[in-house]
Formats: structure tokens, sequence, C-alpha cells
């Protein structure tokens, strides 16, 4: 990954840079042209992606999850396992392995999960999948039982696998649907509690100080999850963590009513959104993952309760993190493509080779999610203005996405 963000000055129109572009890709540069218009990036990394096949295409597929990541910029994702059937084995496993070689257009590393049918009754066979899984998951479910973790840590760290949690504590739960502050109790609604993310969080870095295992935490969202990951860090904990684009630009008071403001976690308090901040300024979380989770447009017309929980995001993750972070100051270009290629890859462990894509920095639009490629339209983020058109990607030397 060395130079992965060494800027290089390049020139001409859009549609006669081929050659700088190879020249740029074969020395693993970011490049700029100097009239600030057209951006290459080498390609980004998403740890965190729901694909829903096998079992749900009727939310997404393989190719259409894959090709929306491409109009994003994106050419390697790593998909979570809450599928059917679920891969906690190597017969379910190869199910959803033949539909990645048949469909998928850019690179697509599955996670194992944790526990049989992510029940967390039963260890699933961990040793049968790691030589084709990127990680073990449970995603969408916390594992509650102490010692299932543990055997779970033991095993990941002899197969030199990561634990990659969800974390929450479902007692804590207690019904709620948002954020449990302001907007709930402004409108009746039922909330979730911070303490249902940090304490398993808590939990799981004792066992993992305890282990020595490779760990990572999904999707933090709340103060707590960072001071207790920095303070764990510090310690020399092997941990990493990521948060998502909507809880770095986004809390509870941008609530609206409708589903599509719906996810697990919630959109928390500005506070927390604060200390997400500063926590990918000063290096606590690593990685920035849009827990991309498509579902139908009736799943997600039933308002914040009924709702089923998850968003979309990977078309529009970079423009809105380099619109509402870069832009702003906030963050510097190089720190951003850190937390989307550099820091998620280097930890999964995950090559690059003639993979990247190339930007129009320059053109602004709205967000309007009739334009997206992914079969899954509900966006927080629908009305918002952001600057930065993926233009082109390319994957292991091969167009797989252009808007020309």
């Amino acid at each position: 990954m060395t130079g992965l963000v060494k800027a290089k000055i390049i020139t001409g129109s859009c549609s006669g840079i081929a050659d700088d572009i190879r020249a740029s890709v074969l020395s693993s540069e970011m490049s700029f042209l100097n009239d600030s218009k057209y951006a290459i990036f080498p390609g980004f990394c998403d740890v965190h992606v729901h694909f829903r096949e096998p079992g749900f295409s009727y939310k997404e597929t393989i190719a259409s999850g894959s090709y929306a990541s491409a109009r994003g910029g994106y050419t390697a994702v790593c998909t979570m396992p809450n599928l059917n059937p679920v891969p906690d084995s190597v017969e379910h496993l190869r199910r959803q392995l033949a539909l990645i070689e048949e469909g998928a257009c850019i690179h697509v590393y599955p996670y194992g999960a944790i526990t049989v049918g992510e029940m967390g009754k039963t260890l699933a066979d961990l040793e049968g999948m790691a030589p084709d899984v990127i990680g073990f998951s449970d995603d969408g479910r916390g594992v509650q039982s102490d010692d299932m973790m543990r055997q779970a840590m033991l095993r990941a760290k002899k197969l030199g696998k990561m634990i990659v949690a969800h974390c929450e504590v479902n007692e804590l739960l207690r019904g709620g649907y948002i954020h449990d502050g302001a907007y709930a109790k402004q409108h009746g609604h039922r909330g979730i509690c911070s303490e249902s993310e940090w304490v398993q969080i808590e939990r799981d870095l004792k066992l993992v100080e305890e282990i020595g295992c490779k760990y990572h935490v999904c999707h933090i969202s709340t103060k707590e999850s960072v001071e207790i990951i920095r303070q764990a860090k510090a310690r020399g904990v092997d941990v990493t963590c990521e948060t998502g684009p909507h809880y770095l630009t986004m809390d509870d008071s941008d609530l609206q009513e409708h589903g599509r403001f719906k996810m697990n976690p919630p959109l928390r308090s500005a506070a927390d959104r604060e200390a997400l901040i500063q926590g990918i300024i000063d290096g606590t979380i690593d990685c920035i993952a849009t827990d991309h989770a498509p579902h139908s447009a009736e799943e997600k017309s039933r308002g914040l309760e009924k709702s089923a929980f998850g968003v979309v995001g990977i078309e529009t993750a970079f423009p809105i993190c380099y619109t509402y972070l870069v832009k702003t100051g906030i963050i510097t270009l190089e720190k951003l493509v850190d937390l989307l290629v550099k820091n998620p890859r280097e930890r999964f462990g995950i090559p690059m080779g003639c993979d990247y894509s190339v930007w129009d920095l320059s053109e602004a639009y709205s967000v309007d999610p009739a334009d997206f490629v992914s079969m899954g339209k509900a966006t927080p983020f629908e009305g918002w203005k952001v600057c930065g058109k993926c233009i082109a990607t390319v994957c292991n030397g091969k167009m797989v996405y252009t808007s020309l």
C-alpha cells in the first residue's frame, strides 16, 4: 500500500487521460487534475455490505449490488451473512460463492457466520469455511453469550481470522427502533439506548484482551463506544472499528417519520456524532463502511416504527463524505482515502490490483434515489446536495462502470 495517497498532477480531458490513468495506477498513486475537475482514486473498499443473495434477491442481488458498488467507486466489498441459507457451513457457503462467481463485477469477499443460523446457540463450521471467508460475523445480531463469543474468538485466532461484531445487548433493546433521545420522546417512539451497543463492545474487548484474537467492531454510533475503543487501543488491544457516512453527517434531530431514516444502530445525538467525528480525526475509528442494506419499497414504506431496519449507501458514500467532511475542512481528502481504501484493505488483507475510479469532483447535484442502480432506494440522503460524480470504475484492469 506504499504511496497510496501520494498526489500526482495530470492533465487532459476525461476522454483523453487513459495513458495517465494507467501510469498512475501502476505507481499506486492517487492522482488529481490540476483544474480540480477530475480525480483518480484507488478502488474503495467497503467491509460491511448486504447483497441479500441467496435468499432475498427481491431486495438486492450480487449483480445489482456489485454494480451499485462500482458506480460508487468501490472495487472490493465484504458481504454480511444474514442470508438464506446463512453461510454457516461449507455447503451453505458454496451457494453464495457460486452466485458471486456468476454475478459479481468487482471483488466480493463473504463473511461466514459465527453461529449456526446466526442464532447464537452453536458455533458454525468456522474451520470448514475459513479458506473462503474474509472473517466471521453474526451481523444483524449480537452474540449474547459470553462463553459463545469466547469460544468463537479462540477458534478464529487459531484460524488467523477476524471476529467482526455487531454489538447489541438484546435485553437492553426493549422494543426500541430509533435512538432513545429527544426525537423519540417528542414523537412518542420507543428508543434504543446507547448502552445496548457499548456494553457489548466493552465485554468483547475484555475477551479480546484475554485471548488475543483480531477483532473489528461494526458500525459504531455512540460516544461511549468511541471512548471504550480509544482506551483499548491505547492498551494495545488488537481492535479496529468502522462507522457509516450517515452517523458522521446526521443525528436524531434530522429524523423524519419515513422508513428511510430507520437503521440499526439508529442515528444518535449530536454529541454522539461529534464524538464519531473526533474518532475519525484522531484515528480511533479506522474505516468508513456503508452498511449498505437494501430493502423493497414496501418494506421501507411503513414509517419509523414498522419499516425494516437498513438504508442504502454505497452509491452516495464518497460524495457525501467528500462534500460534508472534506469540503467543510473536517478532514483532508487524503484522510478520507485512508478511511475508504488504505485502512480497510490493510486490516482485512484485501489486495489492491489494477483497481481505481475516476471522479468529476466539480459536478454538483442532488441525491436522487431514482438514479440508483441498487435495487434499494431508501436513503436518508435523498435531496442532499453533493459534489462528486463517478465517471468510471476499473476493477482488475477491466472497466466495470462508466457514466460516459
